[in-house]
């Protein structure tokens, strides 16, 4: 059993006394201490490396470790005092958060206002019972402003602030009979290598191996034993062994994240209404989303995981903004790459509608549209065949024929994605949704409530008038705020804004009197 987190009573510094002021747990202390002890470990190594090179070994680790300790003796007192001056209150209008070491910040939030309450907890911090709760308005302030974090309390204690804070009154509606919407399935895990991030996360690997390696000293050393390994080998053969060994350690990094990230997954529909995503293995995390902030959802089928017939289920609502502590997190996912008719299953359950607005015949774009994808994809193709045309010109025969086979790999796989981006696009209204797809790498399928439609952008290029085309944006409170319907034909286009999002474009337009009408005046 979890101890109940220190109070104070009576006066408070600014003299008031209406409820108890809560302090963080102690072993926050513990946990800070223990983390800034590996930051310090980490540094700790190449520093004494780099003083080894002038002094002897001995006096290079006798200074870094005097240096350690006088940190660690400077942090910890620093925490402690933190600590002390560190408190918090939750009030019947109001959450205050007051802290600071040597200023003193008083911060509050309405609770009417609060949006969120999200849990998370790193590996210490779970086996220690701990969570750090972040508390916010769910507004796009640009800074701090709109969140409080209580770092740390207990697990328990963060689950009564989540409940107290995002308690709201139950829907009339009779509860569902199983609030599970869905749980992992392992199997998911197939789609993790060929998602866009292990090819990344190869080039970290090898990005690492030598800054680690110049660390050292020893850099040169890693590439003479990679030369010695390929020294009866081509370049262009090294380059595809090396290409493909980056490429299993992406694909292996890869796994590993996914399950770091979506361990232990979980999406319930809380009472009240609300949407609650729970995963992680080493770091738990615990993120609620109102139905009420919903505006639509997000289907994203990136090229590696569309080709295995998988999607992305995201969130279209307001308040989830991505600040600096939260920019390599995803708040807004629902449901990791799934196989489609789960993701299309989960859309429908998470809109309480009875058939996914995504799955909605979509209206075919003109050919105009078509024809603009294939100069586009054409002309990035061969850009660089003529680089190479022109240094061969000017430099050595031989880039001729490197520009000749470019030109042979790059035109065909060019109109194969300008084919596909053709095909990608499409639009729709079906029910209270407007549906919206595009994007070939990365295809994104949108269904954005009608009602959350504050506005319509209309777009036209030179290019697009003389082909009759134009992009509509639809503005949005919530999600990414503007999502596009790109090139699509003049009349239709408007004809589909006005009565999607009625009387919000039909002011702006001008009718067109039909052939019949014209006669008549005359």
């Amino acid at each position: 059993m979890s101890e109940a987190p220190d109070t104070m009573t009576g006066d408070t510094a600014d003299g008031t006394r209406e409820a108890d002021w809560l302090r963080l747990d102690p072993r926050t202390v513990l946990v800070r201490v223990v983390l800034f002890s590996g930051v310090l470990a980490g540094a700790a190594l190449p520093v004494t490396v780099a003083l080894a090179g002038p002094r002897p070994l001995w006096q290079a680790v006798a200074w870094v470790a005097a240096g350690v300790t006088l940190a660690l003796l400077a942090d910890i007192v620093a925490e402690n005092v933190r600590l002390r001056r560190t408190r918090y209150r939750i009030g019947a209008e109001r959450v205050e958060l007051h802290t600071g070491l040597l200023v003193v910040q008083r911060r509050s939030l309405a609770r009417e206002r609060i949006r969120s309450a999200d849990l998370t907890a790193n590996p210490l911090q779970r086996a220690l019972g701990l969570v750090k709760v972040r508390i916010g308005t769910g507004e796009h302030t640009g800074g701090s402003e709109s969140t409080l974090e209580l770092d740390l309390v207990t697990r328990a204690e963060g689950e009564r602030l989540r409940h107290e804070l995002l308690a709201r009154p139950a829907a009339s509606a009779a509860p569902d009979h199983d609030p599970s919407l869905a749980t992992l399935d392992p199997r998911w895990i197939r789609y993790a290598p060929v998602s866009f991030l292990a090819p990344a996360l190869g080039g970290a690997a090898a990005g690492a191996v030598m800054q680690v390696s110049e660390w050292f000293g020893a850099q040169a050393e890693v590439i003479d034993w990679i030369g010695d390994w390929f020294q009866d080998v081509s370049i262009p053969w090294m380059i595809v062994v090396l290409v493909l060994v980056a490429t299993v350690a992406g694909a292996v990094g890869a796994l590993g994240l996914w399950v770091e990230m979506w361990w232990n997954y979980r999406l319930e529909r809380e009472p009240g209404g609300t949407l609650r995503v729970s995963r992680g293995l080493f770091t738990a995390r615990s993120v609620s989303i109102e139905e009420r902030r919903l505006r639509g959802i997000e289907l994203v089928e990136p090229l590696g995981v569309r080709a295995l017939g998988a999607a992305r289920v995201d969130a279209v609502a307001t308040g989830l903004v991505k600040d600096e502590a939260d920019k390599h997190t995803d708040l807004k996912t629902l449901l990791p790459a799934a196989e489609r008719p789960v993701a299309d299953r989960v859309a429908a359950q998470v809109l309480r509608e009875p058939q996914p607005p995504t799955g909605a015949p979509l209206a075919a774009h003109p050919r105009a549209a078509r024809t603009r994808r294939v100069r586009w994809a054409l002309g990035s193709a061969l850009l660089p065949v003529a680089v190479l045309v022109l240094l061969g010109l000017l430099l050595t025969p031989v880039l001729l024929y490197a520009a000749a086979g470019c030109a042979v790999v790059l035109g065909p796989v060019a109109l194969l994605f300008a084919r596909d981006a053709y095909r990608s696009l499409g639009h729709a209204v079906s029910g209270a949704y407007l549906v919206t797809r595009s994007g070939t790498v990365r295809r994104t399928t949108v269904a954005l409530q009608r009602s959350g439609v504050i506005g319509w952008t209309v777009k036209q290029s030179y290019f697009q008038r003389r082909a009759g085309l134009l992009t509509l944006t639809a503005t949005t409170a919530a999600g990414a705020g503007a999502y596009d319907i790109p090139d699509a034909g003049r009349s239709e286009g408007l004809t589909f804004a006005a009565g999607a999002v009625p009387d919000l474009l039909a002011p702006f337009l001008e009718a067109v009197p039909t052939q019949e009408a014209r006669s008549t005046e005359r």
